[in-house]
């Protein structure tokens, strides 16, 4: 199955958070911080969204960094994605 978002919103599927500090420390699952680094899975057409033109500045694959608590999490065929709006993404890592 395949995910077509629509409007501004960005599919993204997150990247797995470091296991080890720089240092060599091992942390728990507890002590890991939540990630916020995800490559780009799908980006909607933009246009106008809410009376606004709206022009998608991210493309797949991108990795990208976003607001810690943003967007709703999916499951589609076991995998875990988050749809989120474009205003969530904070930047494009290059």
């Amino acid at each position: 199955m395949k995910v077509r978002p629509l409007g501004d919103r960005v599919v993204i599927k997150k990247l797995e958070a470091e296991e080890k500090t720089k240092s060599g420390i091992v942390l728990t699952g507890a002590a890991k911080e939540r990630p916020q680094e995800a490559e780009v899975v799908a980006v909607g057409p933009g246009g106008m969204v809410e009376g606004k033109e709206v022009k998608m500045e991210v493309k797949v694959g991108d990795k990208v960094l976003y607001s810690k608590y943003a967007g709703t999490e999916v499951k589609v065929d076991g995998e875990e994605y988050t749809i989120l709006k474009q205003d969530d993404i904070l930047a494009v890592v290059e």
